[in-house]
């Protein structure tokens, strides 16, 4: 089946640009897997058919997917997309980091903000801290190879770490280090979309769809280590959990 008859025709009396349209119907047949992981997208010539546009039109939506990473271009052969879905294994309790090394991926992060403050309720609650108490924040866009995957958002308590400035990459690395990485973890998701200050951090569409994971982690001796909420594209990841018969 065509993405013509999959998707229906674009809606040429809509505001939305012709291309970004095509982006969204590329987009979701990724996302939906009717075009796998490294599998070839039709041409420009059959999207501009199929679509009855321009190929300039087909070639700026693609632009636009390329540089996002979401598809690759290859000289003589055509465009493809690229191998970016991870699964995030619930059984394991790992960091972003380790996640993305063990899948032969590069993890990195751009700080959106680090610092230490007194705990709000909301995290007092959730680290089952005392009002007034030491809390360092850690706010993180995490890519795999250079592409977009996630918004981190972390608070630890602070008898866990002894600043903020002892966190460079990994802070799971950074908890292990001073003693305190977490050894079990209560973890829960939800799907979201992202508002439009989410998505321009990511640089993805307003409205994308993702899923949202919330984890408490704890310390061998039952005190909280970590409050932390992800925000992870939906169009590359995948959760897995592994369920056992009682």
């Amino acid at each position: 089946m065509s993405l013509r008859e999959l998707a229906g025709p674009l809606a040429k009396e809509d505001p939305t640009p012709l291309y970004l349209q095509l982006q969204r119907v590329l987009r979701d047949a990724i996302a939906e897997r009717h075009v796998e992981a490294k599998g070839a997208i039709p041409t420009e010539r059959e999207l501009a058919n199929d679509f009855d546009v321009s190929r300039i039109t087909v070639r700026k939506a693609v632009d636009g997917l390329v540089g996002e990473g979401l598809l690759t271009r290859r000289r003589g052969a055509g465009t493809f997309v690229t191998d970016t879905r991870v699964e995030k294994i619930f059984s394991k309790l790992s960091s972003f980091s380790e996640d993305m090394i063990s899948r032969g991926r590069r993890p990195s992060s751009s700080w959106v903000s680090r610092a230490g403050g007194a705990v709000t309720p909301e995290e007092a609650l959730s680290l089952g801290l005392s009002p007034g108490s030491l809390v360092y924040r850690f706010q993180r866009i995490r890519y795999a190879d250079d592409v977009s995957m996630a918004l981190e958002y972390s608070t630890i308590p602070g008898y866990c770490l002894p600043s903020v400035d002892v966190v460079e990459h990994s802070l799971y690395d950074a908890l292990e280090r001073h003693g305190h990485r977490p050894v079990r973890a209560l973890q829960r998701l939800r799907a979201v979309a992202f508002s439009a200050e989410q998505a321009e951090q990511l640089g993805i569409e307003a409205g994308q769809p993702g899923l949202f994971i919330e984890r408490r982690g704890f310390l061998a001796d039952g005190r909280a280590a970590e409050f932390t909420q992800s925000y992870y594209r939906g169009d590359a990841y995948d959760v897995v959990a592994e369920l056992n018969a009682p």
